[in-house]
């Protein structure tokens, strides 16, 4: 087995706050913060390099309905990264803060920010009489148990069929949540699981048998923020990855942990 890639601690417990504990527990993003760089930065764009290049079509997806608003994503990250410390964005290419010179593809937006980011991006679209925003594309290197090439296109209700809170009341809460989003005014939640596996690229099936979230040595939370982007309207969903040890937590937050529903 090789060395996971850890983080030293979570930024946010979420099952220790009322306000984030409760689904869907989002809360408002602080200026720009829907992008972040930490520890694990090198090992996990590493990691993400290794999957963009030699799994593509299983990271990636996207409709062609849906390239208006990858297109605008690419535009709006890499203005994003040209003001940020670590970061040199010049002449066609992106210098991570790892060090490593990423070639930049306009023809391919969603895969070409899957190597520039540690976030998964997700974008989430609503057409003229649909009841739900779908999922239109996406870099996805680290799912946590399930599948982009089962879900590409599904709406929102039909994405999260196996979770068993997401009821329709829960739903329609969801949905309007997601039509009340302006642009400058991002929200966030975080989840968090025990997890026996620390490795990062865990696709799923709906089908498949789950036996990842009993015993384990792990923590694996997701830091998940949505983003309205300004021209296409579209719904960005950011996740970013934690991984830490259970033994890294403290005892009133590892008790809490084995009793949360998150």
């Amino acid at each position: 087995m090789t060395q996971p890639i850890l983080q030293d601690r979570l930024p946010h417990a979420p099952w220790m706050t009322p306000a984030t504990a409760r689904l869907p527990g989002t809360q408002l993003v602080e200026g720009e913060d829907w992008l972040r760089i930490d520890e694990a930065f090198a090992d996990q764009m590493a990691e993400r390099d290794r999957l963009i290049a030699t799994i593509p079509e299983t990271v990636h997806a996207q409709l062609d309905e849906g390239r208006p608003a990858a297109d605008e994503l690419y535009e709006v990250i890499l203005e994003r990264l040209a003001r940020t410390p670590g970061y040199a964005v010049a002449g066609g290419q992106v210098t991570r803060p790892d060090g490593v010179v990423v070639p930049l593809d306009p023809s391919a937006p969603l895969l070409t920010l899957g190597r520039l980011v540690q976030e998964d991006l997700c974008i989430m679209e609503r057409r003229e009489g649909e009841d739900e925003h779908k999922l239109t594309g996406a870099c996805l290197c680290f799912p946590a148990s399930w599948s982009l090439s089962e879900k590409i296109g599904r709406p929102m209700i039909g994405i999260h069929r196996t979770v068993k809170v997401y009821e329709p009341d829960m739903a329609a809460r969801v949905q309007r949540m997601l039509g009340m989003i302006r642009p400058g005014n991002a929200l966030w939640r975080m989840n968090a699981f025990i997890y026996r596996d620390p490795t990062l690229h865990q696709p799923s099936f709906e089908t498949a048998p789950r036996t990842d979230r009993t015993g384990g040595a792990y923590v694996r939370a997701e830091r998940q923020c949505l983003v309205r982007l300004p021209r296409t309207q579209a719904i960005l969903f950011t996740i970013h990855t934690y991984v830490i040890l259970v033994a890294s937590l403290s005892e009133e937050e590892r008790a809490g942990l084995m009793n949360s529903r998150l």
